[in-house]
């Protein structure tokens, strides 16, 4: 079983992460030690579109890109040239976005003569854990479950990983964003429908839960999404209240089962007892509790970063690129991002 947190040398990795729509720049030491975070957010400026403008976003990455880095590295107690190495995320995400975050980190490598290392988003989720968790051994199944994802990831090793269940449809948390906005709720939906489903009932309305019982680890939420807008439209053409927190809180209960019983179920039959969570819906309070205290026995090591490390930021980037760094992966400055 490999460890991937032996003791080596110090290397300092600067991380810039530019997917969607938060400009984030990062500095960690040794790929667990978290110097500087910061988070530029784009937010105010999407809201009253109901979700990400693609372009909005590239712009906006261009006027926080330069202040963020600089407020990183001020944070970090650090110069630019004090840095070993650069990571990117250079896919998936908006093609705009990606290319300002990509670009930078071209300028600044080429210019201190130092490492590249492209990363995977989905990849930098994963490493999210090895911020707050210092004893990761692999191997290891990932849940990555966020706006834009839900998949389910073995890891056997660094630089090695198999997607073995990933939405057919929907993301988890895209079903959480147009529930709310159905609802008449501002993006992003998440954390408003986890606020109003603490005061409902989630046994009030037994919605469905696609796949469950499929002999795969795929998810599927467009069905389940239907389902509870049809509800909502039937109570209110028939006159009926709708009780909303309960709609929520049933709501949030068939995605925990659904995203629950495929990750355990991929857990057996791949024999691993070390599950990681990451993505923005790994921050919800009710999923993290239903995945350790319903786990289906104590062998189980269940894995969360913070909460601020769930959503979008580039210290995930350069906590995975420093690993990917040790294994010998770097990329030349031709390095290209990809959108899917």
């Amino acid at each position: 079983m490999e460890n991937l947190n032996t003791k080596i040398e110090e290397i300092i990795i600067l991380g810039i992460e530019t997917s969607c729509d938060e400009t984030s720049v990062a500095v960690v030491k040794n790929g667990k030690y978290l110097l500087s975070n910061i988070i530029a957010s784009q937010m105010e400026f999407h809201q009253k579109y109901g979700g990400v403008v693609p372009e909005i976003a590239s712009r906006k990455h261009m006027e926080f890109i330069m202040i963020t880095c600089k407020e990183a590295l001020n944070k970090a107690g650090l110069k630019i040239n004090d840095i070993d190495a650069i990571t990117v995320v250079s896919g998936p995400g908006l093609k705009g976005s990606l290319l300002v975050g990509l670009s930078f980190a071209k300028a600044i490598a080429f210019a201190l003569a130092k490492p590249l290392i492209g990363v995977n988003h989905i990849e930098g989720h994963i490493y999210a854990n090895f911020l707050n968790q210092h004893n990761i051994k692999a191997p290891f199944i990932s849940l990555i479950v966020s706006g834009g994802h839900t998949s389910l990831i073995l890891v056997n090793r660094v630089g090695e990983y198999e997607v073995i269940g990933r939405t057919r449809d929907d993301a988890a948390g895209e079903v959480f964003d147009k529930i709310a906005k159905y609802l008449g709720y501002h993006y992003p939906g998440g954390p408003i429908i986890e606020k109003l489903a603490e005061t409902g009932k989630s046994d009030a309305i037994d919605f469905p839960r696609p796949l469950l019982n499929s002999k795969d680890f795929d998810f599927s939420f467009s069905g389940l999404k239907t389902s509870v807008i049809y509800f909502i439209m039937k109570e209110r053409d028939n006159g009926n209240q709708v009780h909303i927190n309960d709609v929520c809180a049933s709501f949030q209960k068939a995605i925990i089962d659904i995203l629950k019983y495929k990750t355990f179920a991929a857990a057996r039959y791949y024999n691993i007892s070390t599950i990681l969570l990451g993505g923005g819906v790994a921050a919800n309070e009710k999923l993290r509790r239903e995945f350790i205290e319903n786990k289906p026995n104590e062998n189980y090591k269940i894995c969360y970063p913070p909460k601020e490390l769930c959503t979008d930021n580039a210290a995930m980037v350069a906590s995975a690129g420093y690993f990917k760094m040790k294994q010998g992966i770097t990329d030349s400055y031709n390095l290209e991002v990809f959108t899917k």
